[in-house]
């Protein structure tokens, strides 16, 4: 074995130097920049425009976009670890990189040339935000059955209708939507659309209270007879589900990472807290209740973290079982963050349940990804489908 060392077909979980450079990057504007404002921008609820800047002026707000127009060019590993880095500073301010790929997927799936060339120049510089409208008040994990219509009107498009739980809505210029055009066939009559925040029609609905991710705003978003023009349809009329879909099998992968990261932050925030706490005339990490915690904490974190990357390594080869391995990564690294955050508060005790220590501000972060981009049972459902087809 010793004499394989060298080979490269036995690295495969060594980073690549680039990928190496670009997590320490990352790492140092988020211990700079990110994490001290994590706390307040989880206080106020405030979307952390300075955050933003940051991460905008060092191109990691869209690193997913193609040089072609003007991005970075990052492969989808590139992605999760910048948004794994960014989460474990301030799980809030991941979804920025997060939602701008999210938004801006579909139509670098299924859009024209000239889409692309008028959408993703103005994401990659930082001049507009993407996001991503698919689910509705009673058209969540059964995304199929959504109401929201476009009716086609001369050389445009009119819709009418509503979108529920669209992250980063009100500060996004762009929203990759979908809606029935074809109210007779089923999730084949769906087509997606680029709509704009000044469009007629286009509103939103108060911001949602909510137990966690607070700097990142979730709002409904609202079609009174929206009218846009007929350029906008993603792809060909009928086209949008399978579309969004396949974003899914992509983007869910992310989220693994946001989940990732956050579950990180928790092993080292309890690891240091039990280094120094002390009990019993010793720090309570020499006991081994607490070693045994941070042990499996630690343990589950980093196979996540192997299934997140390895789950990435499909996604930029679009490898015939990605959405089975996009639903694992991102249910199994979810789970994970769940349970590793709640040990976390367990470690720091009473001090754990304050607002005073972060430990509980990761898991009210953390419950989120078990439930975005498809529920965890949903999960389940895709993988248990792809077993057994």
């Amino acid at each position: 074995m010793a004499g394989n060392a060298g080979n490269p077909n036995f690295d495969a979980f060594t980073l690549s130097e680039e990928h190496q450079m670009l997590r320490e990057a990352v790492r140092e504007l988020v211990n700079d920049k990110v994490a001290p404002r994590a706390a307040e921008i989880d206080e106020t609820g405030e979307f952390p425009w300075d955050v933003y800047e940051a991460l905008r002026a060092a191109d990691f707000h869209a690193i997913h976009i193609p040089e072609e127009y003007g991005g970075q060019g990052g492969d989808a590993l590139a992605a999760c670890l910048v948004i794994e880095e960014v989460a474990r500073g301030c799980a809030s301010s991941s979804l920025i990189p997060a939602v701008n790929k999210l938004g801006t997927l579909p139509l670098m799936i299924a859009a024209d040339d000239a889409l692309l060339q008028r959408y993703l120049p103005q994401v990659a510089s930082g001049e507009a935000m993407f996001s991503y409208a698919l689910s509705e008040r009673e058209a969540g994990s059964d995304a199929a059955s959504m109401k929201t219509r476009a009716v086609a009107d001369g050389d445009g498009w009119v819709l009418d209708g509503q979108k529920s739980w669209i992250s980063n809505a009100g500060v996004s210029k762009y929203y990759t939507v979908l809606a029935v055009t074809d109210p007779s066939a089923g999730s084949k009559g769906i087509s997606a659309f680029v709509v704009h925040a000044d469009d007629e029609g286009f509103s939103l609905a108060p911001p949602e209270r909510k137990l966690g991710i607070h700097g990142s705003p979730t709002r409904e978003i609202l079609f009174d007879s929206c009218r846009i023009p007929g350029d906008r349809i993603i792809g060909a009329p009928g086209t949008g589900f399978q579309t969004a879909m396949k974003t899914l099998d992509h983007t869910r992968i992310t989220i693994g990472a946001q989940a990732l990261g956050i579950a990180q932050a928790a092993v080292d925030a309890a690891t240091a807290y039990a280094k120094e706490r002390q009990q019993f005339g010793r720090a309570i990490g020499a006991f081994q209740g607490i070693q045994f915690m941070l042990a499996d904490m630690a343990m589950k974190t980093e196979a996540a973290r192997a299934l997140v990357y390895m789950a990435a390594a499909k996604s930029e080869r679009g490898d015939a079982d990605l959405a089975f391995f996009g639903a694992a990564a991102k249910c199994f690294a979810s789970d994970v963050a769940m349970e590793v955050t709640t040990d976390a508060v367990q470690v720091f005790g009473g001090a754990g349940y304050t607002r005073d220590f972060p430990a509980e501000r990761f898991m009210r972060d953390a419950k989120i990804t078990q439930i975005y981009e498809g529920t965890n049972q949903v999960q389940r459902i895709v993988m248990s489908k792809h077993l057994l087809k």
